[in-house]
């Protein structure tokens, strides 16, 4: 773990290279694969709700999340099972009734995002400002 609280930016940077030197092929295509999660906005959501709600079932998740399809949720919701971030809790009732909830694991990937979310909304208007300039720059001809 790389102890952000202690070092600079230039250190972590530093750090972080010796970390993904450390990655064996195999870690680092889980890496990418899990790290998938963090920039899709469904499965972004589905932890989010989770974590902010609890135990939901599929229709309470699709409620909450405005413009999901039911195959879309389905399939966001069988990866974030398959990596350890949400269980599945299927009580083989009629009619049917399947819970999910977030693991150890998905919160601890949740408590994670926040500060990036964070960091995004504090620095919101510089992006806004570069992507003004670029885009100025693009339309002149620079």
């Amino acid at each position: 773990m790389i102890p952000h609280e202690t070092l600079s930016e230039d250190e972590i940077i530093r750090v972080s290279q010796a970390v993904c030197d450390a990655l064996s092929a195999d870690d680092d295509h889980l890496k990418r694969e899990v790290l998938t999660h963090a920039g899709n906005r469904w499965s972004l959501g589905i932890v989010h709700a989770l974590g902010v709600a609890g135990t939901l079932r599929h229709a309470e998740l699709a409620r909450r999340l405005d413009g999901v399809t039911q195959r879309m949720l389905t399939r966001s919701l069988r990866q974030l099972e398959r990596d350890g971030l949400v269980s599945r809790m299927d009580y083989r009732e009629v009619p049917p009734r399947v819970e999910y909830r977030l693991t150890a694991l998905g919160k601890s990937f949740l408590a994670r995002m926040v500060p990036l979310w964070t960091w995004l909304l504090d620095n919101s208007e510089a992006f806004r400002s570069a992507r003004n300039r670029f885009d100025t720059d693009r339309e002149i001809g620079h």
